[in-house]
């Protein structure tokens, strides 16, 4: 009796992909329904900045603003590629103009002016147009008296424009300050990776800090560090968790549950109207006191 094998249908190219975190080969479109998640270890996959206006805001609210800025070269800057050939060929990879988005949006119904970055466009730098957009961004919630909401992934300062991105950094935080001072709430979300200039300016100035689970955030890398202070250093430095454990993030919360807990946070931080200004601290007067 002769016997006949069932022939294995082929597997569509992209059915499948394998997790960075557990090295398992997982289902895409779990992973897809998990807001870009690995369903068996939680890892978080990279994703782009529209992928973040799709996860954390209301559909169809977000309103882009200032999309047309572009980059300029301050410094002629050639290395392998010119500067601007690595600015066009990002261009064409991601379709953004630069490595933010930012506009005004709805968070489970409450308006906001909300900036995300997109680390696919030149490892999410931050130079000239980057740092205009967030300033802008700070300025737009200021004159609205609206939260502003903002999600860095970011290598850092853009060397490529030399002393003009480092500028951003000032000129960022100045922005954020006035909004501060206005009483605005601001929540920032750190994504794998924020590091670097971003980190140590507008990223770190949220009045509530959040970071995705395992994501790295910090300022130098740990092969600088390690060779300066000649020290070997925790296998979890670095991490979203040691940040958590050592103060400097407020909140490790999933991506699939950003949305909600900002919206949560922004009931708190801003029950009535935003943009009530803070009155200077009154002296005591003669006679009481201090």
């Amino acid at each position: 009796m002769a016997l006949f094998r069932r022939r294995k249908k082929p597997v569509p190219d992209g059915v499948f992909i394998k997790c960075e975190g557990c090295d398992e080969t997982v289902y895409r479109k779990n992973v897809e329904e998990r807001l870009q998640v690995c369903p068996e270890c939680d890892y978080h996959f990279r994703v782009g900045a529209w992928d973040r206006v799709q996860f954390h805001t209301d559909e169809g609210t977000f309103q882009q603003l200032d999309a047309e800025l572009t980059a300029c070269d301050p410094l002629s800057f050639v290395a392998e590629k010119a500067y601007t050939a690595q600015i066009a060929s990002d261009r064409e990879a991601t379709k953004l103009n630069e490595a933010i988005v930012y506009g005004s949006c709805k968070i489970e119904g409450r308006p906001v002016v909300f900036a995300a970055m997109d680390f696919g466009f030149r490892g999410g730098s931050m130079g000239s147009v980057v740092g205009e957009q967030v300033a802008r961004a700070a300025e737009l919630a200021c004159r609205e008296g609206l939260p502003l909401v903002t999600v860095a992934s970011s290598g850092g300062a853009r060397m490529q424009e030399g002393a003009l991105s480092l500028m951003q950094m000032v000129k960022t935080c100045a922005a954020l300050n006035r909004l501060h001072q206005k009483g605005i709430p601001y929540v920032s979300v750190m994504a794998h990776p924020t590091t670097g200039g971003v980190t140590a300016s507008w990223a770190s100035m949220g009045d509530v800090i959040i970071a995705e689970p395992h994501a790295l955030i910090g300022f130098a890398g740990r092969r600088v560090i390690e060779q300066t202070i000649r020290q070997k250093l925790p296998p979890d430095f670095q991490t979203a968790e040691f940040m958590l454990a050592h103060g400097f993030v407020d909140m490790i919360v999933p991506r699939g549950q950003i949305k909600p807990t900002v919206a949560k946070l922004l009931d708190y931080l801003c029950p009535g109207p935003c943009g009530m200004e803070h009155s200077p601290a009154q002296a005591p007067s003669a006679g009481h006191d201090a």
